[in-house]
């Protein structure tokens, strides 16, 4: 029996493969996801092509948004509290002396003061003047620098709804007939607009909250979209982490009173990018998350990265079944069951002894 609430996959280098695609469809995805955030547009073609060659299930493309990103940078780049760093657009290989940025026209709106954050805190820059295209900076906390990271810079500078890479990824999957899109960043509806108006009114819009601006704003984000995604992972960039299950609640809750499907994103399995089952705090959380109201789930990196994408789909897949059958009733018996290792479940010799 079909599923009946929405699943998405990410597609990534851990299941860009035929036989892989084909295995996740069968398991009951309901749309595959490109990610613009780490896709390079001389792939995306090659990618779509590779995805409707081996399934039928929609694909999903998920725009990278106005959020910033560090660039290609030396493995094991480490960074010292105290020292200084140059921000230069995302041109060169980054050492512990400079360090690209993208987009390009982000470090000039950048100011002095301003606090930025490198991959969730992991490394927090000050930065000091701009000068000559860059922008010279503290190091407040050092760590270690990975390839596009997400950069969060307090305050927020003022970047465009759509990238150029965005604007030529969505003509591309237009020309491909994909009518699945996610916004990523979306703060303001007239984004949602701008991109109906590129991908036609027949098209599906996903409106991602990811932001302070996109939650205070998300009874008109829900007027202009066809669905919204909670992105809690980005979300907890802009707010504190104990306050992430409270606000994912109240936005679930606002969706389904506007009567708009809220799928959440991010973290669900994340144990199975390394791990072939995932934890039982994991398990509770995907779970509580149907029962608050959640239309639908998205994995990431559990399907693009993950040494098992195959099972984190048919984890997800039992788990909105176990879901289903308890909107429709159960006993406790019914709950209890076999254990997997029990003997009527394994298949074994009689005379074999444990």
């Amino acid at each position: 029996m079909p599923i009946r609430k929405a699943l998405l996959c990410t597609l990534g280098p851990s299941s860009l493969d035929r036989r892989v695609i084909r295995q996740l469809s069968e398991v009951g995805v309901t749309s595959f996801r490109i990610n613009m955030s780490h896709t390079e547009l001389p792939a995306l073609e090659r990618e779509i092509r590779l995805i409707q060659s081996a399934t039928d299930v929609p694909i999903c493309l998920d725009t990278e948004g106005p959020q910033m990103r560090t660039g290609r940078v030396r493995p094991g780049t480490t960074v010292v509290a105290g020292s200084r760093v140059r921000l230069v657009p995302d041109a060169v290989v980054g050492t512990a002396a400079t360090l690209p940025l993208s987009p390009p026209d982000a470090i000039g709106r950048l100011a002095p003061d301003t606090r930025v954050s490198i991959d969730f805190d992991s490394v927090v820059l000050r930065i000091d003047r701009l000068r000559a295209g860059a922008a010279e900076a503290t190091v407040v906390t050092g760590g270690e620098v990975g390839t596009r990271k997400a950069v969060t810079a307090y305050p927020s500078p003022a970047l465009p709804a759509f990238s150029e890479k965005d604007l030529l990824a969505i003509r591309s999957a237009v020309a491909h007939e994909i009518s699945q899109f996610a916004l990523s960043f979306c703060e303001h509806p007239a984004s949602v607009n701008q991109l109906r108006e590129m991908v036609g009114p027949r098209s599906t819009i996903m409106a991602k909250i990811e932001s302070r601006k996109g939650v205070r704003n998300l009874g008109k984000i829900a007027q202009a979209a066809d669905a919204v995604i909670i992105d809690r992972g980005d979300l907890s960039r802009e707010v504190r982490l104990e306050a992430i299950p409270l606000l994912q609640k109240a936005i679930v809750r606002k969706a389904n009173a506007l009567g708009i499907p809220v799928y959440v994103a991010t973290n669900l399995l994340e144990s199975m990018v390394t791990r072939r089952t995932p934890t039982r705090a994991e398990v509770n959380d995907v779970m509580n998350t149907l029962l608050d109201g959640a239309d639908g789930l998205v994995l990431a990196a559990e399907t693009a990265i993950g040494a098992h994408p195959v099972e984190a789909a048919k984890m997800v897949v039992s788990l909105l079944r176990e879901y289903e059958a308890s909107v429709e009733g159960y006993r406790i018996e019914d709950l209890l069951g076999d254990h997997p290792l029990s003997e009527r479940t394994i298949d074994r010799n009689p005379r074999e002894s444990l």
